[in-house]
């Protein structure tokens, strides 16, 4: 028989479950009750052990949330039949966070309250699945991003930069504070396109600082016609986008990557430091271009991954697997804030795998510069045959 303090640590660890937790918090059909079976005790605990056996039953009849369900039990040892539990039943969401008796998720649960009460139903999935969006941050900042994505609609920025949108009070830095959630949520109103896109591009928003990225010239000294006027460039996105020509690109999440790459590969151009600048590779002039994909293993890298195939289906990833990841283990650290729990879309199966994988970890993040040189030349050039 297990006692209540052990079910209401199995009801805590069920508030992890993204997929009861959207079941009950939406009240979705076939999610309460909820029921967790007790255990009848043995005739040994009855019989041997009886006096525990009897504080776990007065234990039982303490219960104050949701329904303990009894059956009658015989045993050699009373004599006559007892009253067991047999299950504990939850009827709703409240039962279910005053019987887990966790203060983290009492919080998270009078949070999601607020949410789920003041905003859209449209968001109210990911609200719930996805608590990274919001955990962070003030319950009415978050509240007043739903609200100003209700009043965002494609090209209503008119050129103007993101921070100087003047919406429902919000301040000049609103954006940048909360872009990942803004976005998000946007993309529940319009089917993914601002991330495809970019925001700003969405948004026809003036881009508030110029992103430019590290060109390098992977032919080397053996290239009789280097792609690059110069060895090494920065350009920015919008004139690599307008202007670049190549046949092939390996783009690169970070710029510290470069003494990694081999030269000698003619005809091939290395672009760094993209982080989440990606919108640039819709250029119709990339279409028929060779495209590879390079980033750190973790789950913003491999987000970064699924939204740079948005952009360039075509596009192969490099060295981004778990069997690359498990070779280097002994480097990964921790990642202090990980991408949502959900994996994003335009993730294989076998990556969407490895997603999961990383946010189970203690350490799931491995920096693409702590990779071995060797592997990284013997991919680039597998690639580029």
């Amino acid at each position: 028989m297990k006692l209540p303090t052990e079910l209401a640590a199995r009801w805590a660890r069920q508030w992890e479950n993204p997929d009861l937790r959207e079941a009950r918090l939406l009240d979705e059909p076939g999610a309460w009750p909820a029921s967790l079976p007790v255990g009848r005790p043995t005739a040994a605990e009855v019989g041997e052990r009886w006096q525990t056996t009897a504080a776990g039953l007065r234990a039982w009849r303490e219960v104050r949330h949701g329904t303990v369900r009894w059956e009658s039990a015989t045993y050699r040892a009373t004599g006559a039949p007892i009253e067991v539990p047999v299950a504990w039943e939850l009827g709703d969401a409240a039962d279910w966070v005053a019987a887990s008796g966790d203060r983290r998720v009492r919080s998270e649960y009078e949070s999601l309250r607020a949410l789920l009460g003041e905003t859209d139903p449209l968001f109210h999935r990911v609200l719930v699945r996805e608590r990274s969006l919001w955990k962070s941050k003030p319950l009415d900042e978050v509240l007043r991003a739903a609200q100003l994505v209700l009043l965002l609609e494609p090209g209503c920025a008119a050129g103007q930069p993101l921070r100087s949108l003047s919406r429902r009070g919000i301040d000049s830095k609103f954006f940048e504070r909360h872009r990942g959630l803004v976005q998000r949520l946007l993309d529940l109103r319009h089917d993914g396109e601002p991330s495809r896109q970019g925001l700003e591009t969405f948004l026809d928003a003036a881009r508030g600082d110029e992103h430019w990225l590290l060109l390098a010239d992977l032919g080397g000294d053996f290239a009789g016609d280097p792609a690059l006027p110069f060895p090494r460039l920065r350009l920015r996105s919008a004139d690599l986008a307008a202007r670049l020509e190549a046949r092939a690109l390996l783009v690169v999440e970070n710029e510290r990557c470069l003494h990694l790459i081999p030269n000698e590969l003619p005809g091939v151009i290395a672009v760094l430091g993209t982080g989440d600048n990606l919108s640039w590779l819709a250029s119709p002039r990339l279409r028929e271009t060779r495209i590879a994909y390079w980033g750190d293993l973790d789950t913003w890298g491999l987000t970064l991954l699924a939204r740079a195939r948005r952009h360039a289906p075509h596009l192969v990833p490099l060295l981004m697997t778990r069997e690359i990841f498990d070779a280097h283990a002994d480097a990964a650290v921790t990642e202090a804030t990980p991408a949502s729990e959900e994996p994003p879309a335009g993730l294989t199966e076998k990556e969407t795998a490895f997603y999961r994988h990383l946010r189970s970890l203690a350490c799931g993040r491995l920096e693409q510069e702590f990779l071995a040189s060797q592997i990284v030349h013997e991919a680039v050039r597998r690639w580029c045959l």
